[in-house]
């Protein structure tokens, strides 16, 4: 589950486009912070602090507390900016979320026990169809990951959305669609859409 994560910001007074260009040549990411009806708050961010973040899977499903001139808000990161050229953040968008709100979030999809697989073992591809599933769940229980468990499954054998055993409290986002997550696929099947995909390519 999502844990309350400590992140550092500063409120930011300025937000015109020469203040925000000032910030970012000192190491500073331009923020929001929006949401339950409050009114937005202006803030930045140490460019290091984003950079790690940005390299946890689970970023985007973390609870953040910030902490604003004494004043706490938990928010959730919804969208990240980047530079065209260098790929460095430029802009971060915070969620306010409260303790008994649910969210709309994008979980990542983790699979396990590949190696007690007999459809692996005898050469059997993993088709990975839906990478992040979109889910609700409570701001105060958002799963780090969804995990798909690959024991004793054969060649032939697909993970679907409405046949996932979810944590308590957490909901696939658009139930009425039986999303396939994954399948195990015969290696020659797998060769075959490749095949196709190279040919439509040329």
């Amino acid at each position: 589950m999502s844990t309350l994560t400590t992140m550092r910001v500063q409120p930011r007074e300025n937000s015109r486009r020469g203040a925000s260009r000032a910030l970012r040549l000192n190491g500073l990411v331009p923020a929001v912070i929006y949401g339950a009806g409050k009114d937005n708050v202006n803030v930045h961010i140490d460019i290091r602090d984003v950079m790690k973040g940005l390299q946890d899977p689970a970023f985007f499903t973390h609870v953040f507390n910030l902490d604003v001139s004494g004043k706490k808000e938990t928010a959730l990161v919804r969208d990240v900016q980047f530079h065209p050229v260098t790929d460095n953040p430029i802009h971060v968008d915070f969620f306010r979320v409260g303790k008994d709100s649910k969210v709309h979030v994008a979980i990542p999809v983790h699979i396990i026990n590949e190696d007690k697989s007999p459809g692996i073992k005898k050469g059997g591809v993993i088709n990975l169809v839906i990478h992040n599933l979109e889910v609700v769940a409570p701001a105060n229980g958002i799963p780090e990951s969804i995990t798909i468990d690959l024991s004793g499954q054969d060649i032939g054998f697909s993970a679907h959305s409405d046949t996932l055993k979810l944590p308590n409290g957490v909901s696939v986002a658009h139930p009425e669609r039986d999303s396939t997550i994954l399948t195990i696929v015969a290696p020659t099947v797998q060769k075959a859409t490749e095949d196709a995909a190279s040919g439509e390519a040329s």
